[in-house]
């Protein structure tokens, strides 16, 4: 079941979003600036009223299995509007259990009532694991974004 997130889902979804640094973030990225990156975007939405936003909670019975932020974006191309998967992440305990397609599913539901022709997301290049899953759920890469260090 996936359902709008209350804010009794505060603590979870914050101690859930610090498993993003798991998979090993790039060399030039600490494992706790990612971590409080995350954290930080999620606190200002727990703490604002902004209607382009939006954290959907998956659970199954009584346990909550992950989370998905999803957020209003511009293409920068077209200025088109469109659904923008701002953070998804699942416990340690539902990988594998679908809990990630049914967020990336209500995601592409929640577009769609919006009037959105795309949903995007960002993940890190070196996240195959979660790569490999976007991908099977019908995510294409779009730009790559190269960084170098001065």
């Amino acid at each position: 079941r996936v359902r709008g997130a209350r804010g009794t889902d505060r603590t979870f979804v914050l101690e859930t979003a610090a498993r993003l640094a798991a998979f090993g973030p790039p060399r030039w990225r600490t494992a706790d600036e990612v971590i409080e990156g995350e954290a930080r975007t999620l606190r200002d939405f727990f703490e604002s009223a902004d209607e382009a936003s939006r954290v959907l909670i998956v659970e199954a019975g009584d346990e909550r299995l992950g989370f998905v932020l999803l957020e209003e974006l511009r293409d920068y191309f077209t200025l088109e509007r469109h659904g923008h998967v701002g953070i998804l992440a699942v416990t340690e305990g539902a990988e594998g259990r679908g809990a990630g397609g049914a967020l990336i599913r209500a995601a592409e539901a929640w577009a769609r009532e919006r009037g959105y022709r795309t949903l995007t997301l960002n993940v890190f290049s070196g996240n195959s694991h979660a790569r490999q899953v976007y991908e099977h759920l019908g995510f294409e890469p779009d730009t790559v974004k190269y960084i170098k260090g001065l």
